[in-house]
């Protein structure tokens, strides 16, 4: 299994209905990738303070990596990505990905 994990810095003028609203894109491709097995979406509640401006973030578990990259190429992950970039501090800088396998 692979696990998906992605933080992001949204800008400060974007709302909190619109961060809702761009993270709900990547919950509803859950239907369209098979493999494409849970997702948990949610804000940084972190009282440690290292969040490192990442305010919201989401974690996707997938069957397998073909899943994972079945994802990464679907139609509606470049539009839901292109979606996150233009609203995060720094554009592409504003986001932090980071995968691993998890054991049988």
């Amino acid at each position: 299994m692979i696990r998906h994990c992605v933080f992001v810095r949204f800008k400060a003028d974007i709302s909190a209905a619109e961060r809702a609203s761009i993270l709900a894109d990547i919950a509803a491709l859950q239907p369209l990738v098979p493999g494409y097995l849970s997702v948990e979406i949610g804000p940084n509640v972190s009282p440690e303070g290292l969040g490192k401006g990442y305010t919201d973030g989401f974690i996707i578990d997938f069957k397998d990596a073909a899943a994972r990259d079945a994802y990464l190429v679907h139609p509606a992950h470049e539009k839901a990505g292109g979606r996150i970039v233009a609203a995060t501090q720094d554009g592409i800088d504003g986001v932090f990905v980071y995968d691993f396998e998890l054991a049988g």
